[in-house]
């Protein structure tokens, strides 16, 4: 019987689709890992210093949309479009420095592992920097697409909220992704690495 099946399963495994695999980058690959996290984050957590009583101050931390990029073209800095009416964004016009964490527990990759959000084996990340209002026509078009693309919905927000597109610049990455403690890496290694690799697989399992 099974012999019999055998040239349908052949034929059915020639049809199955082929899916570029993204695999995750080791651990031991700090910056890679770096970039990978920011290229699948579509959200951060912003942490500010406060300019607001009753903590001012303090830290104080709220959540963004941002994207580095349209899907598979990862630039590695991360893009906000933000109004003055966001109390962070005050905060950030008394005091632009500014913290950005995020992980992979945006992903399905966590979950499937069985990985806690807080376990290091849950890549996280946090870029230190400050916030950079864009004015250059050119990169307004690139926070623009790099936006738009994973966040449609912001099209249609208010437009008399006075939006305006804005960057991190970066000047110090931080990553967790396995046991021993944080790991840093200047903003140039950053850049310079690759955030993933593509294989072919068949079936539908990615990231």
């Amino acid at each position: 019987m099974l012999r019999a099946l055998l040239p349908v399963i052949l034929a059915l495994s020639a049809a199955a689709p082929v899916f570029p695999l993204v695999l995750v980058p080791p651990h031991e690959q700090v910056a890679r890992m770096a970039r990978f996290v920011v290229s699948k984050s579509d959200w951060a957590s912003v942490a500010t210093i406060s300019s607001r009583e009753p903590v001012r101050g303090q830290p104080f931390s709220n959540s963004f949309s941002i994207s580095d990029g349209p899907p598979g073209a990862s630039s590695g800095t991360p893009y906000l479009y933000l109004t003055h009416l966001d109390i962070s964004v005050q905060d950030l016009q008394v005091n632009p420095q500014v913290s950005l964490s995020m992980s992979l527990a945006q992903s399905s990759y966590c979950r499937n592992h069985g990985y806690d959000p807080q376990s290091p084996l849950c890549a996280h990340v946090i870029l230190s920097g400050s916030l950079l209002q864009l004015n250059d026509s050119e990169e307004v078009c690139v926070a623009k697409r790099a936006l738009f693309s994973r966040h449609p919905q912001m099209q249609d927000w208010p437009s008399d909220h006075g939006w305006f597109f804005s960057k991190i610049n970066i000047t110090q990455v931080w990553v967790l992704d396995y046991f021993g403690g944080v790991k840093t890496v200047t903003p140039d290694e950053y850049y310079r690495a690759q955030p993933y690799h593509t294989h072919t697989h068949r079936g539908s399992d990615t990231l």
